[in-house]
């Protein structure tokens, strides 16, 4: 079959990536696509949110199914524009994609279907929302409604800091449309996971545990950003734990959206905070986690687009996933200045010798190809992945990696994993 994957980040490049290495899979494509899916796939210069473009090609090309990655063209209709177009695609519509791009619409389904979750409020005036946190009082969370590329979350420990921000957002319109509304919500203390699942509207079939490192810094310091790293398994999430999250979460949540008149086919991905048995939803997306992809595909054993096609065709019943026994890392090395201004344009060293290390793969994000040099094109750009027996042994392989990156004007974290140790007994 013909594969066309929609997309230019390390999400896509892990899902090409993946993709190829099926049977089923004749030819594969990604549009826009970066430097590192072209040696797995053929790309074609058509932006992710061209939609009608995207369409055309994927008659032109004869394309079998279509993998949409990101979010925003998920936003925009894409999967019920495919599907008028009687072209199969692999992503949730336009209605039901809402569960991640507004903020508002997705606490407010939770709070009626009594999915947990934070205490919250939603405002569009910037008076009203001052005086409700004067009145709580901090700490809180201010998150804006619409899609805001991961950058959208601010926590606030004092009036003060939610005041500016608050100012920032609604009235400096410091998000465009998407801050046209913020949900201030309860801080909730713990420790965050991600949980994915596939759906066909009425089945889930779950994922393996992972946790994303969102932070810039070491510590888990610095501002929010579209994540700088990840590792599966999380040791945090016990099956005890793995089992409550489908039973209070997920499963609940895929029943919302269908009593809702939203039939939910896609991956449904939710970030959770849990502190000791308890979990509550911090928000949900709509597509696979970037960079939690590159390590849970790295670790799935089973052929992806049979997985893939069940949901597109509603029927998960027969699919099941094998998992290697071994854990992966993913550290992300971004531009420095990232996620503020940044130089693009700049050769990236080394990334051959980092792929000639064994169970490593260098997933691309924001690269592209200059006089045959790869240079980066974004803020996150590499996405080093590895395989190891233990966590341990994947983070010290991963860096490994990193240091073979030989790359001045690139920053990561030095402590991505760092977080499963205290869960691993020596």
């Amino acid at each position: 079959m013909n594969v066309l994957v929609v997309g230019s980040g390390g999400r896509e490049h892990a899902l090409c990536w993946k993709i190829k290495q099926s049977p089923l899979v004749r030819k594969l494509i990604c549009a826009p696509g970066n430097a590192g899916i072209l040696k797995v796939a053929t790309c074609v210069d058509v932006k992710a949110n061209d939609i009608e473009s995207l369409i055309r090609l994927a008659r032109a090309e004869e394309i079998d199914l279509t993998v949409v990655g990101p979010e925003a063209p998920l936003s925009l209709g894409i999967a019920d524009k495919f599907e008028e177009a009687k072209l199969r695609v692999f992503g949730p519509s336009h209605a039901a994609s809402k569960i991640e791009s507004s903020k508002v619409f997705a606490k407010n389904l939770f709070k009626k279907y009594d999915i947990p979750t934070a205490f919250y409020a939603t405002f569009d005036d910037y008076k009203e929302a001052l005086k409700w946190v004067e009145e709580v009082k901090p700490p809180l969370v201010v998150k804006v409604d619409g899609l805001a590329e991961g950058k959208g979350v601010f926590i606030c420990k004092d009036v003060d800091t939610a005041a500016d921000t608050l100012d920032s957002i609604l009235n400096g319109k410091m998000f465009g449309d998407a801050g046209e509304r913020v949900v201030i919500e309860d801080y909730l203390e713990g420790e965050e996971a991600s949980f994915f699942a596939f759906s066909d509207g009425d089945n889930l079939l779950p994922l393996a545990s992972s946790q994303d490192h969102k932070q810039l810094l070491d510590g888990d310091e610095g501002p929010n950003t579209g994540g700088m790293g990840a590792y599966s398994p999380a040791p945090l999430v016990t099956p005890e734990l793995y089992k409550t999250i489908m039973d209070e979460v997920m499963l609940p949540t895929v029943k919302a959206l269908k009593a809702e008149g939203m039939s939910y086919k896609g991956i449904l991905y939710a970030g959770l905070m849990i502190s000791g048995d308890d979990v509550k939803v911090l928000e949900f997306n709509c597509r696979f986690g970037d960079p939690e992809a590159q390590p849970l595909l790295m670790r799935m054993n089973s052929d992806i687009v049979p997985i893939l096609n069940a949901v597109v065709d509603g029927d998960l019943s027969g699919c099941d996933i094998q998992w290697r026994e071994e854990s992966a890392v993913c550290v992300v090395m971004a531009s420095k200045g990232y996620p503020g201004d940044y130089k693009k344009g700049v050769e990236i060293p080394g990334i051959n010798n980092a792929e000639g290390i064994d169970n490593v793969a260098v997933f691309h994000a924001g690269t592209a190809l200059k006089h045959n040099k790869i240079v980066t094109s974004g803020g996150r750009v590499l996405g080093v992945t590895a395989l190891g027996r233990t966590i341990p042994e994947s983070i010290q392989l991963a860096y490994s990696a990193v240091k073979a990156i030989d790359s001045d004007t690139l920053h990561y974290r030095t402590d991505i994993g760092s977080k499963a140790l205290k869960y691993i007994k020596t």
